[in-house]
C-alpha cells in the first residue's frame, strides 16, 4: 500500500475524525466538552486494554530474546533523544537551559495515546505487530525525563527535588501504574483471562477510543489558542522536525533487530511521539521555572496531530519499505 493510500484511509478513520471534531470545536469556540471523571475513565480504560491485550500476547507466545533487546533498545532510544532535542532547542530555536531541557524531556518520553492510535491504525490496515510492545513503550516513558533531567540539573544547578521524589512522581504516576499493571495481570491469566475480558477490553476499545480522542482534540486546540504566542518560528518547526529524526534514529534500530513491519513501525512511531501525561508531571516537580505552556502546546498542540494524521501513515509506510 502506498502512503498516500495509508494516509488516506488514516485520514479518514473515526478516530482521526473524531479528533478532528474536537480541534475544530475548540477552535471555534464551542462550549463541546467532556465531564473531568469521564475523561480519566477512558484513558484508565484506554490503559488497561492495550496493557493486558499485551500481557496475554507475552503469555501465548512466552518471552524471547527479540523482546528483551527491542526492550533494551527502546530504553536507549529514550535516553538518546532528549540529548539531541535539548542541542536543537538551544542553538536554533534559542530556549533558554531549563524551558529547553523540560521540552526535551517531552519528546524523549512516548505518548500512550500515539501508541493506541498506531495500533489502532495497524489493526485496521490487518497489519500484524507483536503484543508485546506494551513493554517496550512502557520502558520508554522515564528514561527521557531523567536525561532531561540531569541535563537540567547540570546547566542551571536547579534542584527543586531530590531526585529519588522525581522518580516516585513518574515511577507511581497512574498511567504508567496502570499500564504496567495490566499487563502483567495479562501476563498472569493469559488466553483464559483474554476470553473472559474480550467484550470489555478488545470489542468496546474502538468506540471509547474514538470518544478519547475527541476529548483530545478539544484539549489540544484550547493549547493551541492559549500556547501559540509563547512559541518563535523556530519553535514551531521544532514540534514538526523533531518527530521526523527521532523516526529516523528509530528506523535504523528497527532494522538492526529485524523486526517485523507491523512491529518495526510502532517502536518507529513511539520514538517520534511526545509525552503530554507523565512528562508534564514529572517536569512541574523537578523543573518548577520551566515555562509548561511551551512543552504542551508543542507536544499536545503540534506533534501529536501531525502524527496522527500525516506521521503515522509514513511510519508505517516507512517500516513496510524497510521490511520488505
Amino acid at each position: 500500500m502506498q502512503i498516500f493510500d495509508l494516509a488516506s484511509a488514516n485520514l479518514l478513520s473515526p478516530m482521526v475524525l473524531f479528533f478532528g471534531l474536537g480541534l475544530i470545536a475548540a477552535l471555534l469556540r464551542s462550549d463541546l466538552g467532556l465531564p473531568e471523571q469521564i475523561s480519566k475513565f477512558l484513558a484508565l480504560y484506554l490503559l488497561m486494554s492495550i496493557g493486558f491485550r499485551g500481557g496475554a500476547e507475552v503469555a501465548h507466545h512466552g518471552f524471547s530474546s527479540l523482546l528483551v533487546l527491542t526492550m533494551m533498545a527502546g530504553v536507549l532510544l529514550s535516553a538518546t533523544v532528549p540529548i539531541i532535542a535539548y542541542i536543537i532547542l538551544r542553538r536554533i530555536c534559542g530556549l533558554d537551559s531549563v524551558d529547553a531541557a523540560a521540552v526535551a524531556g517531552h519528546y524523549g518520553s512516548i505518548s500512550a495515546v500515539t501508541f493506541l492510535a498506531v495500533t489502532g491504525a495497524l489493526t485496521q490496515l490487518s497489519i500484524p505487530f507483536d503484543g508485546w510492545l506494551v513493554a517496550v513503550a512502557a520502558a520508554m516513558e522515564t528514561p527521557a525525563i531523567f536525561t532531561a533531567l540531569m541535563i537540567a540539573h547540570g546547566r542551571s544547578g536547579d534542584h527543586a527535588s531530590s531526585e529519588r521524589s522525581v522518580f516516585r512522581e513518574i515511577a507511581l504516576h497512574g498511567s504508567i501504574v496502570m499500564l504496567v499493571g495490566a499487563f502483567v495481570i495479562g501476563a498472569i491469566s493469559g488466553n483464559s483471562g483474554m476470553t473472559m475480558l474480550k467484550p470489555f477490553v478488545s470489542d468496546l476499545f474502538p468506540g471509547l477510543l474514538c470518544l478519547f480522542l475527541l476529548d483530545l482534540g478539544l484539549v489540544a486546540g484550547r493549547w493551541l489558542t492559549r500556547g501559540w504566542s509563547e512559541l518563535s518560528p523556530a519553535t514551531t518547526a521544532f514540534g514538526l522536525v523533531m518527530p521526523l529524526i527521532g523516526a529516523a534514529l528509530a528506523s535504523v534500530v528497527a532494522m538492526a533487530l529485524g523486526l517485523s513491519s507491523g512491529s518495526a513501525a510502532v517502536l518507529i512511531t513511539l520514538t517520534a511521539s511526545a509525552s503530554y501525561i507523565a512528562a508534564p508531571a514529572a517536569m512541574r516537580l523537578a523543573l518548577p521555572r520551566a515555562n509548561p505552556a511551551i512543552a504542551l502546546t508543542l507536544s499536545l498542540g503540534i506533534t501529536f496531530p501531525f502524527n496522527l494524521i500525516v506521521g503515522i501513515p509514513l511510519y508505517i509506510a516507512l517500516a513496510t519499505h524497510l521490511t520488505k
